[in-house]
């Protein structure tokens, strides 16, 4: 008789279906009889088998990202220096104007991701960041090579990652952190493999035909396989997702008279700033510290597997507790990769420092993709998150200047490096309180 009731009870529970993680995903954590017996790395699993298209669009854009980030760019700064007769100042100053630049035009343009579809956005940003290749590969002038910088960073570091991690804000809402985190793989495998990529290529051809190269892959691979995955747009149930956090969607002149914002904003500034002092002087930095040009390309490998691998747990851990509660937590490996650097010179440090840097930027990069949603709803993500991702764009334009001017002066990036570890501490105790009251807020 147990048995049988046993039988009977055993029959009412539906058979686990990792189809239902998309779009109603919410089913599986609000109703969860079988699931609580998987293990987290196979609900992970399911969820990037369901969602594999828009996932892998996202990917494909932090990827091509890389064309525009500093650390790309600055692969170049020799040559670029070179060419046009740039002191480390003067590049420094130029590229900051640039990136100055795309930082403001960000604001404007970055809301219309709230307007068009992903899949034009898309479409036009790769265009547009083919042009800026070519453009690249033919400057031979101060105000060309200016426009160039600005072009790159609009769209490479500012539109394509803008477009990716607004689409996963909006498309997911308990799974926002693990899609955010599979989206960023991209910034993460571009840190890792580009830089020996960059290498090699060097030694093969000249800094011009190189980007040339850029601009064909941009055009023959990337621009087709976004347009082939983002063919399908998704559209996410919301009324039927329960267990949604989000607060209701505030309007964009609310968010831009709350206090909590602007933190916000300086915290997602800080770790750019000093992401992009190192990796723009990254040069500046061999040559003071007499390591190889090798051993710094392949530290690389080390910010990109620690930022890949916290950037998963990352995403798991702000879906269980929220972006909000983990905000203040990623300054602690950056104030330690900054004292590291500064201190120490031997060529292992590279790779503690890039480890450390990638510690930090695995939780910066899911907090701060998540935390926008999170707080002021979707509604208007697209004009929220353009003034967040301009405020890191304005960041990477601050550090070149100021830290290539005080190399200038004699103030070495060792010495500058104390002063950033030093401003990371304080900025740790005020996102605390920041951290406290918007779970307040949430919670009320």
């Amino acid at each position: 008789m147990g048995a049988l009731v046993l039988k009977l009870r055993l029959s009412r529970v539906a058979p686990f279906n990792p189809d239902i993680i998309a779009p109603n995903s919410q089913l599986l954590y609000s109703q969860r009889p079988i699931s609580q017996h998987l293990s987290s790395f196979v609900t992970f699993q399911a969820f990037i088998a369901a969602n594999v298209r828009w996932l892998l669009a996202g990917l494909v854009l932090t990827f091509f990202s890389s064309v525009g980030q500093t650390f790309f760019i600055g692969f170049y700064s020799a040559e670029l220096r070179a060419a046009l007769s740039l002191s480390h100042g003067e590049f420094g100053v130029l590229y900051m104007v640039a990136t100055l630049a795309s930082a403001i035009s960000l604001v404007f343009i970055g809301k219309s991701v709230d307007i068009w579809s992903v899949r034009q956005m898309a479409a036009i940003t790769v265009t547009g960041l083919f042009i800026a290749c070519l453009v690249m590969a033919n400057a031979a002038t101060a105000p060309v090579l200016l426009l160039t910088i600005y072009l790159l960073r609009l769209l490479g570091q500012g539109m394509m990652s803008h477009i990716a991690v607004t689409a996963m804000g909006r498309w997911y809402s308990r799974e926002r952190g693990r899609a955010i985190a599979v989206c960023t793989l991209g910034h993460q495998l571009g840190d890792g493999l580009l830089p020996i990529v960059l290498v090699g290529l060097s030694s093969w051809v000249s800094w011009q035909k190189q980007w040339y190269i850029f601009a064909t892959v941009l055009l023959l691979i990337a621009l087709p396989l976004l347009l082939t995955l983002l063919q399908k747009d998704r559209t996410p149930q919301t009324s039927i997702e329960s267990g949604n956090n989000d607060m209701p969607s505030w309007l964009f002149s609310q968010v831009r008279r709350d206090w909590a914002f602007y933190l916000m904003c300086l915290a997602v500034l800080t770790p750019s700033f000093i992401g992009t002092s190192v990796l723009f002087q990254q040069v500046h930095l061999r040559e003071m510290k007499e390591w190889s040009a090798q051993t710094l390309a392949t530290a690389f490998v080390c910010l990109a597997l620690a930022n890949m691998c916290v950037g998963m747990l990352a995403g798991v851990a702000v879906d269980r507790y929220s972006a909000t509660r983990g905000l203040p937590f990623y300054l602690l490996p950056l104030s330690a990769a900054c004292f590291v650097l500064s201190y120490f010179d031997a060529p292992v440090i590279a790779y503690l420092f890039m480890t450390l840097l990638g510690i930090s930027y695995g939780i910066s990069n899911i907090v701060f993709g998540a935390i926008w949603a999170e707080n002021y709803g979707t509604e208007n993500l697209g004009a929220i998150r353009s003034i967040a991702t301009a405020s890191m764009v304005l960041g990477s334009a601050l550090s070149p200047g100021v830290t290539g001017l005080l190399i200038d002066q004699g103030v070495h990036l060792e010495q500058q490096l104390r002063y950033m570890g030093a401003f990371c501490l304080l900025l740790l105790l005020v996102l605390l309180a920041v951290s406290r009251a918007l779970t307040r807020r949430r919670n009320a």
